[in-house]
């Protein structure tokens, strides 16, 4: 009768441990598997760049195509821009053209590349 009480038993450990294993798996997996948010704001600082792309230059907005997917922003920028006439030439200088840009933006509401926020003074990292 002993054997018979114990057995149940020791199949509910088995099953509990397999459970708690199962449980650490899973969040083992959810920490390592990059999030969306976690995606969106990949402006690689120092360096000041976007998927190679550097963020600063002669820049054209289009409507399709772009290089970059941007969302203005008051809060929470990966990069702060400022608007220049001439020598675009620092983090987050950039000079809107129509003719030979150095990349290509397109303005969003909903999953962008990379935030920004206008700004008139100290362009670059926020």
């Amino acid at each position: 009768m002993g054997l018979r009480a114990r057995g149940p038993l020791a199949r509910l450990a088995s099953m509990e441990s397999r459970v708690r294993a199962a449980g650490t798996l899973l969040l083992l997996l959810l920490w390592l598997v990059p999030t969306s948010a976690d995606a969106g704001g990949a402006v690689a600082y120092p360096g000041c760049t976007f998927n190679g792309i550097r963020l600063w230059g002669k820049v054209k907005v289009v409507d399709h195509f772009p290089d970059i997917k941007v969302k203005v922003v008051e809060h929470f920028a990966d990069v702060h821009v400022k608007k220049v006439e001439h020598f675009p030439d620092a983090c987050g200088k950039w000079q809107l053209v129509e003719h030979f840009p150095d990349f290509k933006i397109q303005y969003v509401e909903h999953f962008p590349d990379v935030k920004v926020k206008f700004v008139d003074h100290f362009p670059g990292k926020p």
